[in-house]
């Protein structure tokens, strides 16, 4: 039985390449960057040339890029370094209801150290309301923190119109782009954005590496103190073999931008044409007009998340929920509660596919095949 990966929103494959690169900086580049001697400046100069091609991909400056150890890092040192850096000018900060937990659980701890958070409300697409955004927004707003496109269901929100909206008021910008990076053609000067989160992982690099985007114009304090790396915003001596492999998956990422997104919405269609063709009844999850293209989330109504999961699973097909199974019950996703409320059925019916890296036509084909098998078996 061939099994059949379509959980890429939450990790991806090391592209081949990516592995070769880092196989041979761990065999032949092992000095520390901060060492001023030649296997120092070896080892420097691969950090350089990754900081290099990650700033050219955004169309920003090379002293604008912070390495990280992920997303989830990159996501709390621009909100707590921000918020902590200008609390003098105020405690509001601005985000919406569907942020991935590295957001939402940053804005709690922040909450209870003294700051005002607002959770915007997003509409059944999943998209908020620029009008409440504008609403929302105060004298004393210092950040507003929107990601980019959503992890669960796919939707795009609108960064561009933002910037644009906060564009004469002091608060920064920040967007969680992990999602987003790698797919979308991203100008950091275009959108707006003073700040913007990506991780290695996400884009078929290797785990426990990504960057933050942080404009020279952001008052930032440092999460990490012991050491002057990353002129002195992230202390710590840093991962060049993982660095040099973020590098090169930004690179490749760069080269098959629009041939990769064109192919997934190619498989997003496919999937649904053959779940018509077996006359499976389905609902998706998202807004049509805006979403990622590799993220496909569908509600199936008389079915429940954890049978089908195991059912797919079962059937070589790996897939995910929103959902977090523990001792058997299920606390439905916050982004479909925020959606379509508590009390709908779409809660606790509904899959995530995403593709990526591997994935033909046959195999999303044979993947649907096998969901209406299974919503056929469960619906019965």
């Amino acid at each position: 039985m061939e099994r059949i990966y379509m959980d890429h929103a939450a990790t991806s494959p090391m592209h081949a390449e990516v592995i070769e690169e880092m196989t041979a900086v761990m065999k032949e580049t092992f000095g520390n960057p901060s060492s001023i001697h030649s296997f120092g400046r070896s080892a420097r100069h691969l950090v350089d040339q990754a900081r290099t091609k990650i700033a050219r991909s955004l169309k920003a400056d090379y002293n604008e890029i912070i390495f990280t150890s992920g997303g989830t890092e990159a996501d709390n040192l621009a909100i707590t370094g921000t918020v902590h850096a200008n609390a003098s000018r105020g405690k509001h900060i601005i985000t919406t209801q569907i942020e991935h937990h590295a957001v939402l659980h940053t804005c709690r701890h922040l909450e209870e150290q003294g700051f005002e958070v607002t959770y915007l409300p997003v509409d059944e697409s999943g998209r908020i309301s620029l009008g409440d955004l504008e609403h929302a927004l105060r004298q004393d707003t210092i950040l507003v923190t929107v990601m980019y496109g959503n992890n669960e269901v796919g939707t795009i929100q609108p960064i561009r119109e933002i910037g644009q909206l906060l564009k004469d008021h002091d608060a920064y910008f920040h967007t969680d782009a992990v999602q987003a990076f790698g797919l979308m053609d991203i100008d950091v000067n275009e959108l707006g954005v003073d700040m913007l989160s990506v991780s290695g992982h996400k884009i078929n690099g290797p785990k426990g590496v990504g960057f933050l985007y942080c404009g020279q114009n952001v008052n930032l304090q440092p999460g990490t103190f012991g050491g002057e790396q990353e002129r002195k915003r992230r202390a710590g001596t840093e991962n060049v073999p993982a660095i040099a492999g973020l590098g090169k998956a930004v690179e490749l990422a760069q080269q098959s931008l629009d041939e990769k997104s064109a192919m997934y919405e190619g498989f997003k269609e496919l999937f649904r044409k053959t779940l018509m063709e077996k006359n499976v009844e389905f609902d998706e999850n998202s807004s049509l007009e805006h979403g990622l293209p590799h993220v496909l989330n569908l509600s199936f109504p008389g079915t429940d998340v954890e049978s089908m999961l195991m059912n797919l699973d079962m059937a070589g097909i790996a897939v995910s929920s929103g959902s977090a199974c523990t001792a058997g019950s299920i606390e439905p996703s916050h982004v479909l509660v925020a959606m379509f409320g508590n009390e709908s059925g779409r809660t606790r019916d509904s899959i995530r596919f995403s593709f990526g890296l591997g994935n033909t036509e046959a195999q999303i084909e044979q993947a649907a095949t096998e969901v209406a098998k299974v919503v056929g078996r469960l619906v019965s």
